[in-house]
């Protein structure tokens, strides 16, 4: 079971809503990834418009929570605004908190970050901040009281996949909260591998909704996360130099 605040999840898939070929495709990949979570940019929708085709028309909401994300917001006081909105539509009390502080590499502002974070926390929201594999960064959210830290693979949109294995597992070790790989997924392997690291889930889109079958993507994304899980809590065997038999020679006569 995984719990961020006051919110708990048998997936630990998060899916992003946005860049798929048509509402049929983007309905049919949720439904086989089995996701709980559902995060898109609240800049991208007119929520406050019923008439407006949207994906959210095509799916079962009690199905879901939806985690709004401030994506298009360059300081706290956009994203805080962007967060306000979300709320005020009755989508969810949970933000993901995206502050671009680049916009080549796309990689977040962690000062107006850390603003965003402490003001919404203050206000009462659940959120989880998207940050860079920053380990003092990571750490100074989670003592403001971010409910899960969502720190980047690799660039948003790049599918380059762990770029920082290292930097990833110092933040999943020191974390009281939740952490939650998100951006930079490319294949299944890559959510595999963030979940083997020990990471409570991940968080992806792009990967799905560009692959040439994204229906089919979903589900090996689900079959991904939940089998880099198991393999976590089943705990791999070390690595070794030399090849060691795995059956044993001890008390067997060779003739």
């Amino acid at each position: 079971m995984l719990k961020i605040g006051n919110y708990e999840f048998q997936s630990r898939l998060f899916l992003g809503t946005g860049k798929f070929p048509d509402f049929d495709i983007q309905k049919t990949a949720v439904d086989v990834s089995e996701t709980e979570v559902l995060t898109f940019a609240v800049r991208r929708m007119d929520i406050f418009e019923p008439n407006q085709p949207n994906f959210l028309e095509k799916l079962d909401l009690q199905k879901y929570k939806f985690l709004p994300n401030t994506a298009g917001a360059k300081t706290a006081e956009e994203a805080v605004r962007i967060a306000k909105l979300a709320d005020a539509s009755g989508i969810c009390h949970m933000v993901k908190v995206e502050i671009i502080g680049c916009d080549k590499t796309l990689l977040p502002d962690p000062v107006e970050t850390l603003k965003a974070t402490e003001q919404l926390l203050a206000e009462g929201y659940t959120v989880l901040p998207y940050t860079s594999d920053d380990v003092v960064l990571a750490r100074r959210l989670e003592e403001l009281g971010a409910h899960a830290i969502m720190p980047g693979a690799s660039p948003i949109g790049t599918g380059q996949g762990i770029i920082n294995p290292v930097n990833l597992q110092f933040i999943i070790e020191q974390a009281n909260v939740p952490v939650i790989v998100d951006a930079g997924i490319g294949a299944p392997k890559d959510a595999a591998y963030a979940m083997e690291l020990g990471a409570d889930g991940v968080l992806l889109n792009t990967a799905v909704s560009g692959a040439k079958d994204p229906v089919k993507m979903a589900k090996a994304m689900k079959l991904a996360t939940e089998a880099g899980w198991l393999g976590f809590e089943a705990g791999r065997i070390p690595m070794k130099r030399y090849a060691s038999a795995s059956s044993p020679l001890e008390g067997i006569s060779i003739v």
